[in-house]
């Protein structure tokens, strides 16, 4: 109970993005597609529901940064411990 209270002045409402549905925002799930032609998935969620099982990343990890704003057909580089990735926005649903 004190963590979630503490959590409570944190928390703020998320304004609904349906307005512009082809760009990713917090709670989008977006497709995108790696440099070698595969795709993957990602939830973009608070930093509390993260889940890597399910593709499910916190709004501040460095790949939902870049992504963040970003339109279908927009290609974004992202710097991770894994290396430098290059991907592009497939699709982008909420």
């Amino acid at each position: 109970m004190r963590y979630l209270r503490k959590r409570l002045d944190e928390v703020r409402p998320v304004p609904s993005r349906r307005d512009n549905p082809g760009k990713v925002f917090f709670a989008a799930t977006v497709t995108l597609a790696e440099m070698d032609g595969s795709e993957v998935r990602y939830r973009i969620v608070g930093a509390d529901e993260t889940d890597a099982e399910k593709g499910w990343i916190s709004v501040d990890s460095p790949v939902a940064r870049a992504l963040l704003g970003k339109a279908v057909g927009e290609e974004v580089s992202v710097r991770t411990p894994t290396g430098e990735r290059v991907l592009e926005v497939v699709e982008v649903e909420y």
